[in-house]
Parts: structure tokens; C-alpha cells; sequence
């Protein structure tokens, strides 16, 4: 805020001058009483300046209106939208989301501090603010071969940016609670700028509990039971209530919204994506559910809004209060949260819409763009390595996995077909394979460059001509999503930014989408199985129980290579 804007305020404030624009006879969310109150609401310089007797060179009449605080994601990964950082800013915030507080991690996997870059530089200047937080586990674990390092070194080179407002999710609490020397200097590197640890440590209790939140690790997302959840509060730690694509813990955790401890919770999506974004909305579906779950309404917009600003310091957002932005939205019924318009700084979204105008270096964008470092597989590349390979199993809407013993082919009467997991981004060679089952393939096979956290190719076939046809597809494509039968494409979405997302508008991408699923559903795949979502998740060894990355099968209870 310059010294300009700070006097116009003051003075609007007390009467001095006019302000800009006063919304009159709005019922208003106080978060500080959390309650909803009725007056008039004064805004000047894109902050509000107080409740009262205002005039103003704009006028609005709100009654039967209700304002609250536009909404704040305190933990996405924007790469898992599939969309640009752009697209998905649009639809967002015209669904009162003003913020987000983005984990880069799925693209510093992939291109490092250029991938970091290219996102700093792809979110200025758009309809929402976009924060980061600097990703701590960059690769997630010894068993990835990824395409860049995140060192405490990098954490050093951003802590300091005014959009970085923390460490981002520590999923490596192994070694956090070991004290491992490196894991230590990137918690001293934000707490020495009073910025935020945010953790990932799912099931973790006890004295191991003790050990993570003592190392300065100050929230968790991966709680899915009450009992976890009231233990980690009572660890001195933020709870960020997950609900989205992948993650969907709010009715698990709704006795949270309550007065003894909503206060130290807020809702997070972690990951959503393009088609669940446009069909159900964001954060306003969370507001959504919550109400209808039974919480109250003044809490459910707190925890969308103020509690994250708290937490992550954002001394001046996510209350109606003045010298607060004016971020806010206005519904025409609280309980629906039916929203009638956005607000950024004091304007209407809709009618001070701009295109960003974006600029991006010529050299980064070769590099985002050009991530496909592999040769072309052939059927040999993929042979079983042994004649009892384990078999993982496919547990449907769950991202954890079974053992389910060991095969040795591909049998579809008995559900259990080929995977593998293809390198990418140094030209290996190196494949993972191993059959798996729960998946229901008859015939056919699937494919897609999002493969957490490394974002290796991982294809999943009844053939291995099939699975040829679809990786290769992906490395012509620099990446993407694709289905394949009869040793043919029968459909693809290319994913041209770093083999994650695509530029392409997000309607056409959802309908691409939906087109993707529905060609894997026809060739077998389970109707409770995600045919993308769930290979998604196959390949990444921080979540039990066995999972394939291109060195192999991981025992992720035993924590190593079988």
C-alpha cells in the first residue's frame, strides 16, 4: 500500500471525502463476532473503510443481500486442474475465490526452479491472488527418478518473495522426526522469515506425532479420521479440512466447526480438477456442503476465508473489516451460497475483467513445453522382469493400494492386467512393471503423464501392444493423456505445459476429459474407478501400500524396493 492510498482511506473512513462505492442494507459477516449484521458498507481504494452513515460516487442497494469475505484455498496444487494457472483463475474466481495458496510441486518435480519460475511468472496479474508456498520434497522419496532437485538451497532463493508465504507440504516425516540436517535448514529457512511449515504426515500419532510438530511443522490436510484430526490440534497444529477431486475428508471432519476448535481450521482442496471445477465449483461447494452438514453458516464462510488469512499471515485479507481488501462476495442466499457478484479490491470481477497479458520468456516456455526426454518403448521394453511379479491392487475412490500376491501375465477373466511406469525427463530407459488388479480393463489400455510426484508415463493395458501404442502416443505428444485399442489411439488429450497441463480453453478440456474416461469405461474400467485419477496415484510411494514408479515396486509400509 502506498502512503496516497493510505491517507484516501483514513480519510474516506472519517468522513473527510467520498468514498468510492457503499453497499447499502447488506447483511454482512463480522468473522470477528462471527456474526451476520445489516448496514452499510463503505469501500475506497479497492479497501474497505468501515460500516455507517457513508456517502459514496457509486451506490448500491443490497437488501436481502449478504456479503462475506471472498474465498481462500489455503492448499491446491494448480497443476492437478490439468488447465492453465489462467483458465482455472477465471472459472475460480467466479466462484468467489480470491485467493489461493498454490503448492508448485507437481512442475518443480518435473523442471525444478525453471517449472517454480514459469508458475511465478504464468499467475501475476490475475482475476485471483496467487500465492506459493516452496515445495520441500522435491523428489517425494528415494524411489523417483523426477526431473529436478529442491534443495534448502531453492527454499533459501524463494523464502523471501512477498507471494511466498511458506514451506510447503512436508510429506518426508520419516526423516523430519530423525532430524535429518537438510530437512531442518529448509524449516529454519521459513521460520527465520516467520512464514508457514505446512505438513503432510497422514496416520501419524503418538511420540512420532510429538517429534514432527515439535520440528515446527504447523498444519496437516491428510487427516481423515475425528480422533486424528482433534490430536494434531491439540499438537499446537492447523487443521486444513480437505475436500476435493482426489481427497475428500469434510464429512469425516465436520464435528471440527465447532466453537471449541473452528478457529485452528480451514478448507483446502489440494487438488481439483478441471471438470468437477466447472460442474460443482470450488471453494463455495465446500461452503456448500458444510452448511448442509450442519454447520453454521458464519463459521463455514470463516473457515473459507479468515482462518487461512490468519494462518498464513495475510494480515490484511479475509475479514469485512477497515483496511482490509475489499475482496467479497455477494449472495443472494447464504445457506445455497448462491453467489451474485465477485469483488477484487473493490471491483466488480465481471466488469473489470482484463486478460492478463502474461508474459513469459521465450527460453522458459521452450523448456516448459519441450519435458518428453524418452525413447519410444517397443513390447520388449516392457516384459515382466520376473516370473512372480507382485500384483498391486486397485481399491475404487481410494488412492491407497493392496497386495494382492504376485501373477505372471496378463489375465482379463481374472481382473489382472500389465502396468507400468516409463521414464521421462533424463532418458533412462528405465521401466517399471508389474501386473495389477482392481482395475477392470477387458481390453485396451490407458496412459497419462500425471503420475505423481515424478511425473513419469504410467500406462495400465490387456495388451502390450496396446500399452505401446499409448505411451508413445504420450511421448509424441510431450505428454499427455491418452486411450488406446487395437494398437491404435481411439482418443488423447496432450498436455503441452511440462506434460501437466494444457492451454486449451477449460470447456473443451472438460469435454475432453469426460470423452477419455468414457472410452477407458468402455474397454472395462470400473464405474467406481477414475481410469486417470487412479493411475494418477499409482506411482507415488509416500501412500500405502504398494506402488510402481519406473525403478520398480515399492513396499511403502517397509519403505523400500521389493
Amino acid at each position: 500500500m502506498t502512503a496516497e492510498i493510505k491517507k484516501e482511506i483514513i480519510n474516506a473512513a472519517s468522513g473527510k471525502i467520498e468514498a468510492d462505492t457503499v453497499f447499502k442494507n447488506v447483511r454482512y459477516l463480522d468473522v470477528f463476532t462471527n456474526k451476520f449484521k445489516i448496514g452499510n458498507i463503505a469501500v475506497s481504494g479497492g479497501y474497505f473503510i468501515g460500516q455507517g452513515d457513508y456517502s459514496a460516487k457509486e451506490e448500491f442497494d443490497c437488501t436481502g443481500m449478504a456479503m462475506v469475505p471472498g474465498f481462500i484455498d489455503g492448499h491446491i496444487h494448480l497443476e492437478s486442474s490439468i488447465i492453465s494457472p489462467q483458465s482455472f483463475a477465471k472459472i475460480a474466481s467466479r466462484h468467489g475465490t480470491s485467493a489461493v495458496v498454490a503448492d508448485p510441486h507437481e512442475i518443480t518435480n518435473v523442471l525444478g526452479c525453471d517449472g517454480f519460475d514459469y508458475m511465478l511468472k504464468a499467475t501475476r496479474n490475475l482475476p485471483i491472488d496467487v500465492f506459493f508456498c516452496v515445495p520441500s520434497c522435491v523428489p517425494a522419496s528415494p524411489f523417483d527418478e523426477n526431473g529436478a532437485k529442491i534443495t534448502s538451497r531453492e527454499v533459501d532463493k524463494y523464502i523471501g518473495d512477498e507471494r511466498i508465504l511458506g514451506l510447503a507440504e512436508m510429506m518426508n516425516f520419516p526423516a523430519t522426526i530423525s532430524a535429518d540436517d537438510e530437512i531442518i535448514r529448509m524449516i529454519l529457512s521459513a521460520e527465520n522469515v516467520k512464514k508457514a511449515v505446512d505438513g503432510h504426515a497422514p496416520s501419524l500419532r503418538g511420540k512420532a506425532l510429538n517429534a514432527y510438530a515439535a520440528a515446527g511443522i504447523k498444519s496437516d490436510h491428510e487427516c481423515t479420521t475425528l480422533s486424528e484430526a482433534l490430536e494434531k490440534l491439540s499438537c499446537g497444529q492447523y487443521i486444513m479440512i480437505r475436500q476435493g477431486t482426489a481427497g475428500r475428508n469434510l464429512e469425516a471432519l465436520l464435528p471440527l466447526l465447532k466453537d471449541a476448535s473452528y478457529s485452528r481450521c480451514f478448507f483446502v482442496t489440494d487438488d481439483k480438477s478441471a471438470e468437477e471445477l466447472m460442474e460443482n465449483g470450488h471453494m463455495d461447494n465446500i461452503i456448500r456442503l458444510a452448511v448442509a452438514g450442519g454447520v453454521r453458516p458464519e463459521i463455514a464462510f470463516r473457515a473459507a476465508s479468515f482462518n487461512a488469512a490468519e494462518y498464513f499471515g495475510m494480515k490484511n485479507k479475509g475479514a469485512i473489516a477497515p483496511g482490509y481488501i475489499a475482496d467479497f462476495v455477494l449472495l443472494s442466499d447464504i445457506d445455497s451460497v448462491k453467489i451474485e457478484a465477485v469483488y477484487k479490491h473493490g471491483r466488480n470481477i465481471e466488469q473489470d475483467f482484463k486478460e492478463c497479458g502474461i508474459k513469459i520468456e521465450p527460453e522458459l516456455t521452450a523448456k516448459v513445453t519441450s519435458t518428453m526426454h524418452a525413447e519410444k518403448i517397443t513390447a520388449d521394453s516392457i516384459k515382466l522382469k520376473r516370473n512372480n511379479e507382485k500384483i498391486i491392487g486397485v481399491i475404487g475412490g481410494e488412492i491407497i493400494t493392496s497386495d494382492e500376491g504376485e501373477g505372471s501375465k496378463i489375465d482379463t477373466d481374472n481382473d489382472i492386467l500389465k502396468l507400468c511406469v516409463v521414464e521421462r525427463h533424463k532418458n533412462t530407459g528405465h521401466i517399471g512393471v508389474c501386473l495389477i488388479k482392481g482395475y477392470g480393463l477387458k481390453r485396451g489400455a490407458v496412459a497419462t503423464s500425471i503420475a505423481h510426484d515424478s511425473h513419469n508415463i504410467i500406462a495400465v493395458g490387456a495388451s502390450d501392444g496396446d500399452i505401446v501404442a499409448a505411451v508413445n502416443e504420450i511421448i509424441d505428444m510431450q505428454g499427455g493423456m491418452a486411450v488406446a485399442e487395437n494398437g491404435r489411439i481411439s482418443d488423447s488429450l496432450r498436455l503441452n505445459i511440462a506434460g501437466l497441463m494444457t492451454d486449451e480453453p477449460a470447456e473443451l478440456v472438460a469435454d475432453k476429459i469426460t470423452r477419455l474416461k468414457n472410452a477407458a469405461y468402455d474397454l472395462g474400467v470400473y464405474r467406481n474407478v477414475d481410469p486417470f485419477m487412479t493411475l494418477s496415484f499409482i506411482s507415488l510411494p509416500v501412500i500405502p501400500k504398494l506402488k510402481l514408479t519406473s525403478l520398480g515396486v515399492v513396499d511403502v509400509d517397509k519403505f523400500k524396493l521389493i
